[in-house]
């Protein structure tokens, strides 16, 4: 980024503001992504399990100096400087933490073991899952996953959250085919269940969508969790329509085209409607068509606080045959808000139409600077992603 100019440096901002820049890949109802644990294994010279004694400080204070013995339980990988130790002393001073289990990140350099990060376990599942997320680290995706799908509710909650990163740091195809032979009444089970954290909902209810053999109580299931006062979702709201639908086409599908059609809905649920039938543009036509999709989503352009986002996906999916009624938009004194009339100005931009080469010409000649940075945006939007950064097909 070094040496651009400060507005396009702004117009970059705006940009991803905005939801423009793609994505990277990841699943799209996972609520986690990030590192996981089995990465930080591998970064790792070495890592080991145990429990830390005979803390030692440096000084009076303890803040410069000591050391802190472990007492190594288990291997989680090895390395020779390790040999066959039972015990290690560690250069540093921990204060006695009872018997806290840890996992102890370690580099090696010359020889020397440097402990970087420590990390307490409340469960004892830890090794036992660290152990076999590295056992199946170059295995098959589904594989590996089917693993991870495993630990998703654990009762540690270190553990489930980061099995459910595995799943949040892949897209939806890749996981699609395994999802298939998970146990749905398993998954059932932990969209009941009052102690899982809303934020699982998404991925839970899109799995279920693809296992149930209960299709019909499932689907009641995954509604409740989005109409009744006392189960209803704050988050993953997306993926449980999306399940909706793939259990019950024709229900579930008129359900989100209800959500969409009534303004008086919260923002947070149509928006969620709105991602949803994202997905089914972008993975799943074989349950929802595109002309329905549209259709729907058109319903919201009547909708101020939203209609911006729509008008970003129908230009995405060429939806020109809307050029007149969005440009009609900007005439809605409702809609003389910025971030409307940038929507409309980028899909005339990207429209062919007559209409909309006339609308960019008048709004040139009212803001030249307003077009040209919509202009920039566009290409920036439509510059290819490097292929090396893009894994391999096969």
């Amino acid at each position: 980024m070094i040496g651009l100019p400060r507005r396009i440096l702004f117009l970059l901002a705006l940009l991803a503001c905005a939801g423009l820049v793609a994505p990277a890949r990841a699943c799209p109802f996972c609520g986690m992504q990030g590192q996981t644990l089995t990465q930080e294994v591998n970064q790792a010279s070495m890592v080991i399990y145990g429990t830390l004694q005979d803390a030692k400080a440096g000084n009076p204070t303890g803040d410069i100096g000591g050391r802190t013995d472990l007492v190594i339980e288990k291997v989680i990988k090895p390395h020779q400087v390790l040999a066959n130790k039972g015990r290690l002393t560690l250069d540093r001073y921990i204060p006695d933490t009872g018997k806290m289990k840890f996992l102890i990140f370690c580099d090696v350099f010359k020889g020397k073991i440097d402990p970087y990060r420590g990390m307490p376990v409340k469960g004892g599942d830890m090794p036992k899952y660290l152990e076999g997320a590295v056992k199946v680290k170059d295995k098959k995706l589904g594989e590996r996953l089917r693993f991870f799908f495993d630990y998703l509710n654990n009762e540690d909650l270190e553990i489930a959250n980061d099995a459910l990163k595995e799943f949040g740091n892949v897209d939806y195809p890749e996981y699609r085919e395994m999802a298939v032979t998970l146990p749905g009444d398993k998954v059932a089970a932990w969209l009941k269940d009052p102690r899982t954290p809303s934020y699982r909902f998404g991925l839970y209810a899109s799995i279920l969508g693809h296992c149930s053999k209960n299709k019909k109580e499932d689907a009641k299931l995954l509604r409740s969790l989005v109409e009744d006062p006392d189960r209803r979702a704050s988050s993953g709201i997306d993926g449980i329509l999306a399940g909706y639908v793939m259990l019950q086409p024709k229900e579930g599908w008129q359900f989100i085209h209800d959500i969409l059609k009534d303004a008086k809905q919260e923002f947070l649920v149509r928006y969620a409607a709105l991602r949803a039938v994202r997905f089914f543009i972008d993975y799943r036509a074989d349950l929802v068509a595109k002309k329905d999709a549209v259709e729907a989503v058109s319903q919201l352009l009547d909708q101020s606080d939203i209609a911006d986002l729509a008008i970003e996906d129908l230009r995405k999916w060429h939806c020109w045959e809307l050029t007149d009624r969005i440009l009609g938009l900007a005439k809605k004194e409702t809609n003389d808000v910025p971030i409307i009339r940038r929507a409309i100005l980028r899909f005339a931009l990207s429209s062919l139409s007559k209409a909309a080469r006339d609308y960019v010409q008048e709004q040139r000649k009212r803001d030249e600077q307003s077009v040209v940075d919509a202009e920039e945006l566009l290409k920036i939007e439509q510059t290819p992603t490097p292929t090396s950064s893009l894994p391999a097909k096969k």
